[in-house]
């Protein structure tokens, strides 16, 4: 955790995101910002000044990160903390490689579908990652039926 804390202290990994991220709390019981809720995952500076509760940060992913201003700063995010890292060291050049993968739906679970050539109910999601194994961006792309073809069931 040392590591990581170093690196986002060394390019500034979180407050570029609690720049990007709206809160829409209002009210005086927001005891944390969201930096705070950021940094408790990559800190151990939580511990002394009071980390917040599981009630807490299940609310923060719930209600804040989930707006939809949020959602697509989330998206942006990964490229920018990679831009962050190459202006400090440039690469010679940038690959980048797009894939999907199955994310099995449990139940329900919103926006999931049939998906034939996985044989399962699941979210689809795309990812781009560069030559170094870093996610670019990712999406989840919007859902849509794929009927079985001859010989498959539904």
């Amino acid at each position: 955790m040392l590591l990581h804390r170093e690196l986002d202290n060394a390019l500034g990994l979180t407050e570029m995101a609690t720049e990007m991220l709206l809160d829409p709390r209002t009210g005086n019981n927001g005891q944390h910002q969201i930096g705070g809720f950021l940094r408790q995952i990559v800190s151990g500076r939580a511990v002394k000044t009071g980390a917040a509760s599981v009630p807490a940060m299940g609310r923060f992913e719930a209600e804040v990160l989930t707006q939809a201003a949020n959602l697509d700063a989330l998206a942006e995010l990964p490229g920018r903390w990679i831009n962050a890292a190459h202006e400090k060291q440039p690469p010679k050049f940038i690959t980048l490689d797009m894939d999907s993968s199955e994310s099995p739906a449990l139940g329900d679970q919103e926006c999931a579908i049939w998906n034939a050539h996985f044989q399962s109910k699941c979210l689809h999601p795309l990812f781009v990652f560069n030559q170094f194994g870093d996610l670019e961006r990712c999406a989840l792309r919007p859902a849509t039926f794929i009927a079985p073809t001859a010989g498959e069931t539904s």
